[in-house]
């Protein structure tokens, strides 16, 4: 199982709490690579978009930030 496929598996099991499904998203963003990022972030909105879209907004629009600053 890859980590991206793990990480799918936990948000899944986290779902019915907003708290704890926002603490695990986070977490994940922390250990994937970009194009696993990029991947996740579709795929949470496919699958939680109606519930967390604001969680899944607020999650990856902090990695932007910090990649636009690591970049200057």
């Amino acid at each position: 199982m890859t980590t991206l496929n793990y990480v799918k598996v936990i948000l899944e099991k986290v779902s019915f709490d907003a708290k704890l499904f926002e603490k695990e998203l986070r977490k994940a963003i922390k250990t994937l690579v970009v194009e696993e990022i990029k991947e996740l972030r579709a795929w949470c909105s496919e699958q939680f978009g109606k519930m967390y879209n604001q969680v899944i907004d607020k999650c990856f629009s902090r990695i932007r930030r910090k990649k636009v600053a690591i970049a200057n």
